[in-house]
């Protein structure tokens, strides 16, 4: 029998709990951790649909990285969304765990994996912790980088939207005199206010989503372009979850099917001329 504890203990020395940042709510969300666990769905988020998946599929541990209990629950009226989630989760037995700014900050986590569909070489952390890995690998928040070529800002706006293969984006462009991107920096989720930080990394452009009028108005005037490709592109990590917790069940003996989701939960569409895509 394998249980959820088992499960998470494993990744935890992947990613600490530790690591998360202080307003964070990561680790146990719902349910009972010492339940055996036979099948395990990994998720962006959890949403009324995804659970729908998952007592289909007879899940019994659901892996998200946005935590399922953000804010606490005032009430346990069932006639609210939330609370009927929580509710279903818990009449079919399903566990729930979430990692997130931990996962975000992990030596080849969230943001390691971001980079990567960027192309961007030579990576460095953004915001760095007092913490470290086990292995001695620093933990930081974000990544900086430089991609493989420069690129003119249009270059680069086409560059993001095509390697994180996203309908549409939002972009501040730079003063005029930036004509070429080079050095880069990303932060998966919502990032904007480590702005300060990118500019003192010296990179030219910023990745980040949920970005305010007021800040992308202050990042153009202190010289940075950014582009807002959206908080989904953390989707990413719904494959390279997958394929660790494949690899740690292979070498570990558990009897443990684990499955992606294949509910897309990126709320946002985008008009495009006359068409909604």
């Amino acid at each position: 029998m394998t249980t959820g504890l088992e499960v998470m203990a494993r990744f935890e020395q992947f990613a600490a709990p530790a690591w998360a940042e202080d307003w964070d709510h990561v680790g146990w969300q719902l349910g009972d951790p010492t339940r055996a666990v036979r099948r395990m769905l990994i998720t962006l988020d959890v949403r009324p649909a995804v659970v729908d998946e998952a007592i289909d599929a007879g899940v019994d541990l659901i892996f998200s990285h946005h935590p399922l209990m953000f804010r606490p629950a005032k009430d346990l009226d069932l006639r609210q969304p939330q609370n009927a989630m929580y509710a279903k989760l818990l009449a079919h037995g399903i566990t729930v765990y979430s990692a997130h700014t931990n996962l975000d900050s992990a030596p080849g986590g969230m943001n390691d994996w971001l980079a990567a569909q960027l192309g961007l070489q030579n990576l460095t952390g953004l915001v760095p912790s007092k913490l470290s890995s086990p292995t001695g690998e620093p933990v930081a928040l974000g990544r900086v980088g430089d991609l493989p070529v420069a690129l003119s800002p249009a270059e680069f706006v086409s560059w993001c939207q095509q390697h994180f293969h996203v309908a549409g984006l939002r972009f501040v462009t730079p003063p005029a005199a930036v004509t070429q991107i080079k050095r880069v920096a990303i932060v998966g989720g919502a990032g904007s206010e480590f702005y300060p930080q990118v500019l003192a990394a010296g990179a030219q452009a910023y990745v980040t989503g949920d970005v305010s009028y007021h800040v992308a108005q202050d990042m153009q005037a202190a010289g940075l372009m950014l582009v807002d490709p959206g908080h989904h592109i953390e989707v990413v990590c719904v494959k390279q979850l997958t394929t660790l917790f494949k690899k740690w069940a292979q070498l570990a003996k558990w009897p443990l099917e684990i499955q992606a989701s294949q509910v897309k939960t990126e709320p946002f569409k985008f008009m495009m001329k006359d068409e909604m895509k």
